[in-house]
């Protein structure tokens, strides 16, 4: 997309809000931010874990670091909605918000809100709580939008399967003893991407820019709640990943690189411009995506 015209820009001063940032590469993004100046805004489920974060950050910073709490179970549409209110009412400002948290979920599970889980945690939050921010990062003057995708998303070869939202046929035999949950997850991280595109669109000419990236397969704690199998692979994979810091670089160089001020739409691995799956390049899908996510979540529209 062309290139805004924007003042030079460094995170130096900003407050930045994420998703995801008491474990992984969250953390580590959110550590690094603030070692370069950046006030945070932490999104988290439990309260133990953040406060031990909160503790994390300010012993690196030496007490230096304003870093707000903000409690949502992202499973929940009416907990994010709660968050948002409170993040509303005590964030004058947003200049970053990075949607990052994620989870993949080998046995089909609904929401309370009838949403299946993986896709509610890893696509429509992210989606419903930008759009209720969307106003507030947009008086920033200048503010980006950073969504964590994966290489995963290539996985999902059949594109977004609209006609199975719920995923029943992802986690039925016998596709889910061929990697149905894989798929799903593959899914959800195509959504990001299609997510960023449409976002992107809408937001042309208001300052705020949005992209999305793949941190590369990294040694966290992803994907350890799912079973003995589970974490077995996920011990095998961890022999062949990157260590969080590293899986959080281009994290933190969207949020607080000059170069790339202006820049939107775009997906990136180890902070260069990437190409992803043919899946993701449809802007016709992307804003078919968008129209049945504001759905999913109660017919929210942009204002």
């Amino acid at each position: 997309m062309e290139q805004l015209k924007t003042k030079p820009w460094s995170v130096s001063g900003k407050y930045v809000l994420i998703t995801g940032a008491t474990s992984g590469i969250g953390l580590a993004a959110a550590k690094e931010l603030a070692v370069r100046g950046a006030d945070l805004g932490i999104v988290a489920r439990s309260q133990v874990k953040a406060n031990e974060t909160v503790e994390q950050i300010q012993k690196l910073t030496g007490g230096q670091t304003k870093v707000d709490v903000f409690l949502a179970d992202l499973t929940d549409q009416l907990s994010i909605r709660s968050a948002a209110s409170e993040i509303l009412t005590r964030c004058p400002r947003i200049d970053v918000l990075v949607n990052n948290a994620g989870a993949m979920f080998v046995k089909r599970i609904l929401t309370r809100d009838g949403i299946e889980k993986t896709w509610a945690v890893n696509h429509l939050a992210p989606f419903l709580l930008t759009t209720l921010l969307l106003d507030r990062l947009k008086m920033s003057g200048q503010a980006r939008i950073i969504t964590t995708s994966s290489h995963g998303h290539k996985m999902a070869k059949t594109g977004i399967v609209f006609d199975d939202l719920t995923a029943e046929k992802r986690y039925s035999f016998p596709q889910v003893l061929l990697g149905g949950a894989n798929f799903r997850y593959g899914e959800t991280k195509l959504a990001n991407i299609l997510f960023t595109t449409e976002l992107a669109r809408l937001l042309e000419g208001t300052g705020v820019v949005a992209n999305c990236f793949d941190p590369g397969l990294v040694t966290t704690n992803f994907n350890q709640d799912n079973g003995l199998l589970a974490r077995m692979t996920m011990a095998v994979m961890k022999r062949f990943s990157r260590p969080v810091e590293k899986g959080a670089e281009t994290l933190v160089w969207l949020a607080d690189s000059n170069d790339i001020s202006g820049e939107s739409g775009k997906y990136y691995m180890d902070m260069k411009a990437a190409i992803p799956s043919a899946a993701a390049l449809s802007g016709e899908i992307a804003q078919k995506l968008w129209e049945v996510s504001e759905f999913q979540t109660q017919h929210l529209k942009l204002g």
